[in-house]
Protein backbone atom coordinates (compact mmCIF):
# COMPACT_ATOMS: atom_id res chain seq x y z
CA UNK A 1 0.00 0.00 0.00
CA UNK A 2 1.22 3.34 -1.08
CA UNK A 3 2.30 5.78 1.46
CA UNK A 4 -0.51 8.42 -0.07
CA UNK A 5 -3.46 5.91 0.68
CA UNK A 6 -2.19 5.31 4.22
CA UNK A 7 -2.21 9.20 4.63
CA UNK A 8 -5.84 9.36 2.75
CA UNK A 9 -7.12 6.64 5.20
CA UNK A 10 -5.56 8.38 8.27
CA UNK A 11 -6.75 11.35 7.07
CA UNK A 12 -10.36 9.89 6.68
CA UNK A 13 -10.48 8.28 10.06
CA UNK A 14 -9.19 11.04 12.02
CA UNK A 15 -12.38 12.89 10.95
CA UNK A 16 -14.68 11.50 13.46
CA UNK A 17 -12.12 12.48 16.07
CA UNK A 18 -11.64 16.15 14.58
CA UNK A 19 -15.58 16.68 14.87
CA UNK A 20 -15.60 15.40 18.28
CA UNK A 21 -12.58 17.76 18.99
CA UNK A 22 -14.70 20.48 17.57
CA UNK A 23 -17.24 20.02 19.70
CA UNK A 24 -15.27 19.66 22.72
CA UNK A 25 -13.88 22.65 21.77
CA UNK A 26 -17.04 24.80 20.79
CA UNK A 27 -18.71 23.15 24.41
CA UNK A 28 -15.47 24.50 26.55
CA UNK A 29 -15.04 28.40 28.01
CA UNK A 30 -11.61 28.17 27.83
CA UNK A 31 -9.09 25.50 26.03
CA UNK A 32 -5.06 25.27 26.58
CA UNK A 33 -2.41 23.12 25.88
CA UNK A 34 -3.72 20.41 28.31
CA UNK A 35 -6.74 20.63 26.49
CA UNK A 36 -5.00 20.01 23.21
CA UNK A 37 -2.91 17.57 24.74
CA UNK A 38 -5.41 15.46 26.44
CA UNK A 39 -7.82 14.92 23.12
CA UNK A 40 -4.54 14.41 20.81
CA UNK A 41 -3.40 12.04 23.37
CA UNK A 42 -6.87 10.00 23.89
CA UNK A 43 -8.17 10.18 20.41
CA UNK A 44 -4.30 9.48 18.63
CA UNK A 45 -3.55 7.07 20.89
CA UNK A 46 -7.35 4.72 20.48
CA UNK A 47 -6.74 5.45 16.53
CA UNK A 48 -3.54 3.91 16.30
CA UNK A 49 -4.54 0.87 19.25
CA UNK A 50 -7.72 0.06 17.12
CA UNK A 51 -6.10 -0.74 13.71
CA UNK A 52 -3.53 -2.80 15.88
CA UNK A 53 -6.31 -5.29 17.17
CA UNK A 54 -8.09 -5.26 14.21
CA UNK A 55 -4.98 -6.64 12.28
CA UNK A 56 -4.13 -9.08 14.77
CA UNK A 57 -7.76 -10.26 14.32
CA UNK A 58 -7.47 -9.85 10.53
CA UNK A 59 -4.40 -11.77 10.44
CA UNK A 60 -5.58 -14.64 12.80
CA UNK A 61 -8.59 -15.33 10.46
CA UNK A 62 -6.75 -14.76 6.54
CA UNK A 63 -6.63 -18.10 5.55
CA UNK A 64 -10.20 -18.61 6.20
CA UNK A 65 -11.20 -15.35 4.02
CA UNK A 66 -8.24 -14.66 0.84
CA UNK A 67 -10.63 -15.94 -2.00
CA UNK A 68 -13.02 -12.82 -0.94
CA UNK A 69 -10.96 -10.22 1.02
CA UNK A 70 -11.24 -7.98 -1.87
CA UNK A 71 -15.14 -7.61 -0.97
CA UNK A 72 -14.39 -7.54 2.89
CA UNK A 73 -11.78 -4.45 2.07
CA UNK A 74 -14.30 -2.75 -0.25
CA UNK A 75 -17.39 -3.47 2.27
CA UNK A 76 -15.98 -2.32 5.04
CA UNK A 77 -14.35 0.72 3.92
CA UNK A 78 -17.41 1.15 2.02
CA UNK A 79 -20.00 0.66 5.17
CA UNK A 80 -17.73 2.83 7.66
CA UNK A 81 -17.61 5.96 4.88
CA UNK A 82 -21.47 5.86 4.11
CA UNK A 83 -21.83 5.58 7.96
CA UNK A 84 -19.92 8.99 8.33
CA UNK A 85 -21.36 10.61 5.29
CA UNK A 86 -24.91 9.68 6.82
CA UNK A 87 -23.73 10.92 9.97
CA UNK A 88 -22.81 14.25 8.43
CA UNK A 89 -26.17 15.02 6.41
CA UNK A 90 -28.19 13.62 9.32
CA UNK A 91 -30.26 17.13 11.28
CA UNK A 92 -29.68 15.67 14.81
CA UNK A 93 -28.48 18.09 17.08
CA UNK A 94 -25.37 16.81 19.29
CA UNK A 95 -25.00 18.13 22.43
CA UNK A 96 -21.64 19.00 23.30
CA UNK A 97 -19.86 18.10 26.20
CA UNK A 98 -16.98 20.23 27.99
CA UNK A 99 -15.50 17.56 29.95
CA UNK A 100 -12.05 16.45 29.39
CA UNK A 101 -12.24 14.17 32.36
CA UNK A 102 -11.16 10.74 31.59
CA UNK A 103 -14.20 8.80 31.77
CA UNK A 104 -15.96 11.32 28.91
CA UNK A 105 -12.59 10.88 27.38
CA UNK A 106 -12.57 6.68 26.84
CA UNK A 107 -15.76 6.46 25.96
CA UNK A 108 -15.14 8.94 22.68
CA UNK A 109 -11.95 7.83 22.03
CA UNK A 110 -13.86 4.26 21.59
CA UNK A 111 -16.73 5.81 19.94
CA UNK A 112 -14.40 7.66 17.15
CA UNK A 113 -11.89 4.72 16.92
CA UNK A 114 -14.16 1.51 15.90
CA UNK A 115 -14.29 2.24 12.16
CA UNK A 116 -10.42 2.11 12.48
CA UNK A 117 -10.75 -1.68 14.06
CA UNK A 118 -12.19 -2.45 11.07
CA UNK A 119 -9.98 -0.83 9.07
CA UNK A 120 -7.22 -2.42 10.70
CA UNK A 121 -8.92 -6.20 9.65
CA UNK A 122 -8.73 -4.91 6.19
CA UNK A 123 -4.91 -4.02 6.41
CA UNK A 124 -4.51 -7.49 7.19
CA UNK A 125 -6.29 -8.32 4.21
CA UNK A 126 -4.00 -6.40 1.90
CA UNK A 127 -0.83 -7.08 0.58
CA UNK A 128 2.29 -4.58 1.33
CA UNK A 129 0.97 -2.79 4.69
CA UNK A 130 3.11 -1.96 6.61
CA UNK A 131 1.35 -2.34 9.95
CA UNK A 132 3.36 -0.25 12.22
CA UNK A 133 3.67 2.42 9.74
CA UNK A 134 -0.17 2.47 9.32
CA UNK A 135 -1.04 2.96 13.27
CA UNK A 136 2.40 5.40 13.69
CA UNK A 137 0.71 7.51 10.60
CA UNK A 138 -3.20 7.05 12.06
CA UNK A 139 -2.54 8.18 15.60
CA UNK A 140 -0.30 11.17 14.54
CA UNK A 141 -2.43 12.68 12.09
CA UNK A 142 -5.41 11.82 14.65
CA UNK A 143 -3.61 13.67 17.52
CA UNK A 144 -2.74 16.98 15.34
CA UNK A 145 -6.33 17.05 13.87
CA UNK A 146 -7.93 16.66 17.27
CA UNK A 147 -5.58 19.32 19.23
CA UNK A 148 -6.55 21.21 16.17
CA UNK A 149 -10.47 20.52 16.30
CA UNK A 150 -10.26 21.71 20.39
CA UNK A 151 -8.88 25.10 18.89
CA UNK A 152 -11.25 25.47 16.08
CA UNK A 153 -14.04 25.04 18.13
CA UNK A 154 -13.01 27.29 20.37
CA UNK A 155 -13.01 30.00 18.08
CA UNK A 156 -15.01 28.70 15.09
CA UNK A 157 -17.85 26.67 16.93
CA UNK A 158 -19.45 24.03 14.80
CA UNK A 159 -19.25 25.06 11.60
CA UNK A 160 -17.07 22.73 10.06
CA UNK A 161 -17.95 19.16 12.17
CA UNK A 162 -20.35 17.96 9.20
CA UNK A 163 -18.06 18.71 6.83
CA UNK A 164 -15.18 17.33 8.09
CA UNK A 165 -17.30 13.91 8.74
CA UNK A 166 -18.45 14.14 5.24
CA UNK A 167 -14.78 14.55 3.77
CA UNK A 168 -13.77 11.54 6.36
CA UNK A 169 -16.49 9.19 5.02
CA UNK A 170 -15.64 10.12 1.14
CA UNK A 171 -12.18 9.35 1.40
CA UNK A 172 -12.93 6.14 2.85
CA UNK A 173 -15.48 5.22 0.14
CA UNK A 174 -13.08 6.23 -2.49
CA UNK A 175 -10.01 4.12 -1.24
CA UNK A 176 -12.77 1.38 -1.09
CA UNK A 177 -13.80 1.36 -4.54
CA UNK A 178 -9.86 1.80 -5.52
CA UNK A 179 -9.04 -1.48 -3.63
CA UNK A 180 -12.30 -3.15 -5.29
CA UNK A 181 -10.79 -2.30 -8.96
CA UNK A 182 -7.20 -3.27 -8.33
CA UNK A 183 -8.13 -6.48 -7.11
CA UNK A 184 -10.63 -6.82 -10.39
CA UNK A 185 -7.90 -5.87 -12.56
CA UNK A 186 -9.71 -2.88 -13.44
CA UNK A 187 -6.91 -0.39 -12.36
Amino acid sequence: MAFYELLLIALGLSMDAFAVSICKGLAASKVGWRQYLTAGAWFGGFQALMPLLGYALGSAFQRYITAFDHWVAFALLAFIGSNMIREALSKEEKTPDASFRPAAMLILAVATSIDALAVGVTFALLPGVNIFAAIGLIGAITFLLSALGIKIGNVFGAKYQAKAEFAGGLILILIAFKILLEHLGLL
